[in-house]
């Protein structure tokens, strides 16, 4: 997948003109560290919809669904995670807490309430947490407000964070701004993220990759787990 083809497709004339123009633009990647963790943001039911289809017949039954798009990047997901359990990297989970806890998850009822008796909240059984894989509910957009993620990777001497999940415009992308910030190295796995809105999803992917991250496929993720490995060989 070539990331630079899809997100150019919103970018205006004067847009490109001024990415040719400026010295600020983003020449090279900021390259990654050598001890990688896994975040994995918002991957619930409420956000895919079962059974999977196409994301206007999924939000009839599941109003706030993103659908095949968000299926397929979470089936991306299923051997990044297999990688990363390999080489012994710490996989992470995050889910939203009810509305009661916050003004952020507040939304109509009818956004909140599918027509199923599977659980919304329920972490999707494609990519569902392992023995030993940390989980943790967090009251806000990003996965470091309110939670000790910040804590576990230090301890953990974590330099670099793998971010993959929903919404890229959303969860995701305050999650990757929030890292920046506190010196992590960043690689968003664009093709195991996704969002309702086909513009936010790459708009946000292109602020990001300029900004605040590496922006690569789950394929290179793959690699640099491989790379930074912590398993000893048998």
């Amino acid at each position: 997948m070539t990331f630079e083809a899809e997100w150019s497709k919103y970018l205006t004339e004067r847009d490109r003109a001024v990415l040719a123009a400026t010295s600020w633009a983003k020449r090279a990647p900021f390259g990654l560290g050598e001890n990688p963790a896994v975040l994995v943001v918002d991957l619930y039911y409420a956000a895919l919809g079962l059974p999977r289809r196409d994301i206007l017949d999924a939000v009839a039954d599941w109003p706030s669904a993103c659908g095949a798009d968000g299926w397929a990047a979470v089936d991306r997901t299923v051997p990044l995670l297999r990688a990363a359990r390999d080489a012994g990297a710490p996989v992470i989970y995050f889910h939203a807490t009810p509305p009661e806890y916050g003004r952020w998850n507040r939304k109509p009822g009818s956004a909140l309430t599918p027509k199923s008796t599977v659980d919304p909240n329920a972490i999707v059984s494609e990519v569902e947490p392992w023995a030993g894989d940390v989980v943790l509910a967090k009251i806000g957009p990003s996965c470091f407000h309110g939670t000790p993620l910040d804590t576990i990777l230090r301890m953990g001497g974590h330099d670099t964070l793998l971010v993959v999940g929903e919404a890229t415009s959303g969860c995701v992308r305050s999650t990757v701004v929030d890292a920046c910030t506190r010196g992590y190295r960043v690689g968003v796995v664009g093709d195991c993220c996704f969002d309702r809105f086909e513009a936010s999803h790459w708009l946000s992917l292109f602020d990001l990759d300029q900004k605040y991250a590496d922006v690569l496929t789950a394929e290179a993720a793959i690699g640099h787990l491989r790379q930074t490995s912590r398993r000893i060989p048998a």
